[in-house]
């Protein structure tokens, strides 16, 4: 069984800042993370890959910088990494992204294919769905738990409001997975020097087929025009009353707004 994880080197968003000025995140001297959503998902592959033997192979399109991130899988147990990054897919957008993404998975043999279900950076949750629409394969997004794995066929758990779905989805198949499916494991002595020697797999625009009008910038039919923080306002109402002519007072209020 193969499976391939996407994953997305993010910068920490505990500690970005916006530059009003501009509206544009400051990403200088911020420390870079591999997406939550993801390490969930490349957690799951590799649970998976413990019981059925399974090769997995961690993909992610970015700078270069981002062999750190696939160094960091590959010690946690990754067999293979793939490096996409090339000048020319700057300023994608989810739809940008997808493309190059399903042009690089059009040369990687795989039977199952997660990705997290949004990145913290951009929480589009866009770029598996649309992934999978371009590989026309089936897919699942907000996974929480992979019931069975067969050969076929898997059997997940879909989150959904205050329950759950259980899907049954033939393989092969793109999975997006929950922060909160798994507690990933910790990269292994072991896994940390075979990490340091293991060579990563480097592709650019060249070296997959996609048309070049969907990708980059140019590529992009969505544009960020300002990222900003809403300002909270400090004014209130203050009411004096007993619980139950607090409660009246609440819902009345709702009521007035339409809220309710």
């Amino acid at each position: 069984m193969n499976i391939v994880c996407l994953l997305k080197q993010v910068p920490d968003t505990t500690e970005i800042k916006i530059n009003f000025e501009t509206g544009t995140l400051i990403r200088d001297g911020v420390k870079s993370i591999m997406n939550p959503d993801d390490r969930a998902g490349l957690e799951e592959a590799l649970k998976i890959k413990d019981v059925n033997n399974a090769k997995v192979t961690v993909i992610t399109m970015g700078p270069p910088q981002a062999e750190i991130m696939l160094k960091e899988a590959i010690a946690m147990g990754a067999d293979e990494a793939i490096l996409v990054s090339d000048g020319r897919f700057a300023g994608a957008d989810t739809w940008a992204t997808s493309s190059t993404l399903a042009g690089v998975l059009e040369k990687v043999d795989y039977d199952i294919i997660i990705a997290g279900r949004q990145a913290i950076d951009g929480d589009t949750a866009q770029v598996g769905p649309q992934t999978a629409e371009k590989l026309k394969i089936p897919h699942v997004t907000y996974v929480e738990k992979i019931e069975e794995v067969h050969d076929d066929y898997l059997i997940v758990h879909r989150q959904f409001e205050d329950s759950y779905h259980l899907v049954k989805v033939e393989t092969p198949c793109l999975l997006t997975t929950l922060t909160e499916m798994n507690k990933p494991r910790y990269m292994s002595t072991y896994g940390i020097v075979d990490a340091y020697d293991h060579d990563i797999i480097k592709w650019n625009l060249d070296d997959i087929v996609v048309d070049p009008s969907n990708i980059g910038l140019a590529g992009s039919p969505t544009k960020v025009r300002k990222t900003f923080t809403k300002e909270a306002s400090k004014k209130a109402d203050l009411f004096e009353g007993s619980p139950k002519e607090a409660a009246h007072l609440i819902v009345d209020e709702l009521h007035k707004r339409n809220l309710v």
